[in-house]
């Protein structure tokens, strides 16, 4: 059987919401697909490029409508980290495929520049406004991957943890936009 590019995608996001990013092998995809490895490569040159597809397709399927108004900047950033979180967290692993990803300049450009542009708009200048972008994007990741691991690990019995005792993301967030309403401010007033 023939597959299409968003076959094989589709099929790769499935190995990594179900089994984590330890089961994505090519040999396996194409095992699953019953065809040769190699026919994989006809859609993706590489691991990585499929890799980075799946990580734009976990951004992809965890997207929503934007509500706030624009003239609400900590509103929007809210809105944008909400839904990058709640996307990686839906898929195993997710955190880790998207800030890997991200890291190696792969793709999972959406939410940095409408994070960037949020910022922007907001008042700080260009380089502020990437720093903003990159210290929300850090602390999201992060906070998404420690998320993962402790529910992996809790529910393989291998910790005695409960995630309540993880610190609380939507805190953590605000002590980050509260920064970077302080940084607006001072440009505003400037």
């Amino acid at each position: 059987m023939r597959y299409h590019r968003d076959d094989v995608l589709a099929h790769a996001h499935q190995l990594v919401a179900t089994y984590g990013l330890g089961a994505l092998t090519m040999r396996r995809l194409g095992a699953e697909l019953g065809v040769q490895p190699s026919a994989i490569y006809h859609h993706f040159a590489n691991k990585q490029t499929l890799l980075a597809a799946v990580a734009e397709e976990i951004l992809r399927r965890g997207q929503r409508p934007r509500t706030a108004d624009d003239a609400d900047w900590t509103g929007r950033v809210h809105e944008v980290c909400a839904e990058l979180r709640d996307a990686m967290l839906a898929c195993t692993d997710g955190a880790d495929v998207v800030a890997t990803v991200w890291a190696f300049g792969m793709g999972v450009q959406g939410p940095p520049l409408e994070l960037e542009a949020i910022l922007r708009a907001a008042g700080l200048d260009d380089d502020l406004a990437l720093v903003g972008s990159r210290t929300l994007l850090h602390y999201i990741f992060g906070h998404a991957f420690e998320e993962q691991t402790a529910i992996q690990a809790i529910s393989a019995g291998a910790v005695e943890r409960e995630l309540d005792s993880l610190p609380d993301f939507w805190t953590g967030l605000e002590v980050v936009v509260d920064g970077l309403r302080s940084r607006v401010e001072a440009a505003v007033r400037a």
